[in-house]
């Protein structure tokens, strides 16, 4: 946001270098990011001078040149050829002398120099309007009125303004500092605390304010009060569109505006000036004397001040006639309404409309505007009458008319003001110093802020409804602190600290400790927005959009909700690294998701694994192998077991999100799941190739690992015995259920029992499948025996046999 010095001055008396206020204002919160110089003729008119054109006479060789002799103040006149056609002896004349620098009209700087026309030497140039910025007129050169020493500076002549901008990097919270007044308010505060100068905030008056006539009248009709709460308005008539006066097209390019004419100009002004935005309508554009405040039906055109036709949404609140829309409320003006040349009377709108209305449709229609800024963040609603009488009187000072109907003012509900009770103690405590409690009442009442009661303990106050953001009292405590300087504040010498107990369970020692065993797996962490698009629930049934956590100011339509799985992130990953040829994608990210649910909202941690692509970079010791379930698996079953997990079971899993796939539990529930993502949610983000994709239960997974040391063994010196088994089994019959009825069979030698083969080939029975299964048979005490060894394998195949109908191939 760009602020005037000189304008700001306008509130508050300073005579200070602009660099000290940018100081006092970044102190105050208002961080200034840079200070500019800005002239209203860009140069200052530096080295153009006055002239007395003593001799003016035919150019020998060329039929429309003159050579004139020019008095500059001097030793001697200057010879200067000059083409203007009105360029005459005695007159007062502008010189541009030699080595001046002037700018044309796209701002290039073109230098004066001396120099041979036709033949003559010219020393200078006299100069016309467009020439030194002073205007657009080129018909011929500027003649003084009024008689001034010859050498005198151009700059002495004309009013030309020499300001410093700031340029604030204004925080959304501080809706009440978008303004020159705003910015006003803070100064004085800030003075007044650290400078002991009671200086007085200069508002402009309205006193003189009056209604000529009543002789054109709108009537106001607001459809909804929730989308608009207050909305004013008067006519004016009578007047005449033409430039703005300099001192209003001096303070509108200062900040970086481009002057239009008086009207427009003046609700711009205002807009600056006191944080209220405004439009003008010309009134004779209005069909049957009426206003109507409403929303239209979806897929209404509507042509905006920038020609382009927009297709209205039915939430978008519309400024109209009895016929046809004229604005959209708050954001932009419409095409067919605005002021012209040829305007006579206007109708000028005051309102505050609410903030989040115009945000979603300023977002939805791509627009930002000035308006728009100040609306979306709330402007003050009980200035909303002061700025529109202010705008009238301006208007009909510098435009003439007169104002042809009392104001307008639909508030039906008026917004009342803030009541907040501060507790000396916990300013004190937050703040870490005890600020003195009259000098807390005097930053308040510094702040408009006004004191109803005190006592031992604490102030009740009323915060004005212009203070959006000063709702509590930890909100007020940061008020206080940021006027009276966070530089104020002493640190102690003295440094206190104390030890602190921990969980024997540290998430974030836990997340390392995984991390680092995936890193070592060829992984790479990312951190995907916790803000995604509503459309991707509709991808996976068992996502409901009424569990969604809403954004109540959504940046666009990709990000209005938080994300309730940690899929869709990680698949934007894989689609954005394989548009950029990076086919080997492994990536994890630790994070949350987020649902609304009846009984209330929850927050879920987990860690999530996406892995697509081949294993390895390809190289001439590793042969292309593409990462596939099992290796997905692997990967999730050694984060279970560096973990200290052991204690799992496995459960397939087919679901709309994946078309295979496994969960894995422990006794209090659901530790993980993995599998191959469905190919239609893969084609919605345009991904060819197999996905895998992992999400851990992290808060249950930090549950589950064991606290107490572990006890580490000696590796046994008696062997291992493997034994094999090719089984014949039905289509149902899934290798978990194999495993858990082997290891409860044989509880003490089996150690672990691997699927090494799947076979559905031809020959094999309508319905049938081949499992076969590796056995690791182990004794900590001895070598087995063949016949401990086959008593073992044969009942196991007993089990087999009676519990699943299995045949030995």
């Amino acid at each position: 946001m760009r602020i005037s010095y000189n304008w700001l001055k306008q509130f508050i008396q300073l005579d200070w270098e602009a660099e000290r206020t940018g100081e006092l204002l970044t102190d105050l919160g208002l961080e200034i990011e840079g200070i500019e110089s800005f002239q209203s003729i860009e140069g200052g008119l530096e080295g153009v001078v006055v002239g007395h054109v003593i001799d003016c006479g035919q150019h020998p060789n060329a039929d429309r040149l003159k050579l004139t002799k020019v008095d500059v103040g001097g030793d001697e006149p200057l010879q200067i050829v000059c083409g203007a056609p009105n360029v005459d002896k005695g007159q007062f004349v502008v010189v541009a002398t030699v080595g001046t620098t002037l700018y044309d009209k796209e701002g290039k700087p073109w230098k004066i120099k001396k120099g041979k026309i036709r033949g003559e030497v010219s020393m200078g140039m006299i100069c016309a309007e467009d020439e030194l910025g002073l205007g657009d007129s080129h018909d011929g050169i500027i003649v003084l009125k009024k008689e001034f020493a010859p050498g005198t500076p151009a700059s002495e002549v004309f009013d030309i303004e020499n300001d410093h901008i700031f340029e604030i990097g204004l925080t959304p919270n501080r809706a009440d500092a978008m303004s020159h007044w705003g910015v006003a308010r803070d100064v004085r505060a800030g003075l007044l605390q650290r400078e002991d100068l009671a200086i007085e905030l200069i508002t402009p008056s309205t006193s003189s304010f009056h209604v000529e006539n009543r002789m054109l009248k709108m009537d106001v009709v607001v459809d909804d009060h929730q989308l608009a709460p207050r909305y004013c308005g008067l006519t004016i008539s009578g007047l005449k569109v033409a430039p703005s006066p300099s001192w209003i097209q001096n303070r509108l390019k200062s900040i970086g505006l481009t002057p239009i004419n008086n009207v427009v100009d003046i609700t711009n002004y205002v807009l600056h000036e006191l944080g209220q935005p405004l439009h003008a309508f010309d009134a004779g554009k209005i069909t049957g004397n009426e206003i109507h405040v409403k929303t239209l039906p979806a897929g209404t055109k509507f042509v905006t001040l920038d020609g382009v036709e927009r297709e209205l949404h039915e939430d978008d609140l519309m400024i109209c006639d009895v016929e046809k829309p004229m604005c959209i409320a708050g954001v932009f003006g419409g095409i067919h309404s605005g002021v012209t040349e040829g305007t006579t009377s206007i109708f000028l709108e005051s309102a505050y409309f609410n903030p989040l209305s115009v945000r979603r449709t300023a977002k939805r229609h791509g627009l930002n505007t000035d308006a728009s800024f100040r609306f979306e963040r709330g402007v003050d609603p009980n200035a909303t009458e002061y700025a529109l009488m202010r705008a009238a009187i301006l208007i009909t000072e510098i435009a003439g008319g007169e104002i042809t109907s009392d104001i307008i003012d639909v508030y039906p509900k008026k917004i009342n003001d803030h009541e907040v009770h501060l507790q000396f103690s916990n300013a004190a405590r937050l703040i870490g110093e005890e600020i003195p409690r009259e000098t807390i009442k005097q930053i308040l009442t510094s702040l408009e802020i006004k004191i109803k009661n005190v006592t031992e303990t604490g102030i009740g106050m009323t915060i004005p409804a212009y203070r959006n953001d000063v709702t509590r009292e930890v909100d007020v405590i940061e008020e206080v602190l940021r006027v009276y300087g966070y530089n104020n504040i002493e640190f102690t010498t003295k440094l206190n600290a104390s030890i602190a107990t921990t969980q024997k369970v540290e998430d974030h020692i836990i997340q390392n400790k995984a991390g680092a065993l995936l890193s070592g797996f060829g992984f790479h962490e990312m951190l995907c927005n916790s803000l995604t698009s509503e459309a991707y629930l509709s991808l996976v049934d068992s996502l409901k959009e009424e569990h969604s956590v809403r954004m109540l100011n959504p940046l666009s339509k990709d990000l209005e909700v938080m994300r309730q799985s940690m899929l869709f992130g990680a698949l934007e990953a894989v689609s954005y690294n394989r548009n950029r040829k990076r086919n080997r994608v492994k990536l994890f990210e630790f994070g949350k998701t987020y649902h609304d649910y009846p009984s209330g909202r929850e927050e879920k941690k987990h860690l999530s694994l996406v892995i697509t692509g081949d294993r390895l970079e390809e190289s001439w010791t590793a042969l292309p192998r593409k990462s596939d379930f099992f290796f997905g698996k692997g990967v999730v079953s050694a984060v279970l077991e560096r973990l200290g997990i052991t204690a799992t079971t496995e459960k397939g899993l087919k679901n709309d999100a994946f078309s295979e796939g496994v969960s894995i539990h422990c006794k209090n529930g659901l530790l993980a799941e993995l599998g191959v993502v469905s190919k239609k949610i893969l084609k919605h983000f345009d991904i060819d190739s197999e996905v895998i994709f992992a999400d851990f239960n992290w808060d249950l997974v930090l549950s589950e690992i064991p606290t107490e040391n572990k006890l580490m063994q000696p590796i046994s010196k008696f062997p291992t015995v493997k034994r094999d088994f090719a089984l014949l089994l039905d289509d149902s019959v899934s290798f978990d259920s194999l495993k858990n009825a082997a290891l409860q069979t044989e509880k003490q030698l089996l150690k672990d029992v691997s699927l090494f083969d799947v076979y559905t080939g031809r020959k094999l029975p309508k319905g049938k499948k081949s499992y076969a299964l590796s056995f690791t048979l182990q004794d900590e005490k001895r070598t087995l025996t063949d016949k401990q060894i086959d008593k073992i394998m044969g009942k196991l195949q007993q089990r087999f046999e009676k519990d699943f109908g299995a045949q030995l191939r």
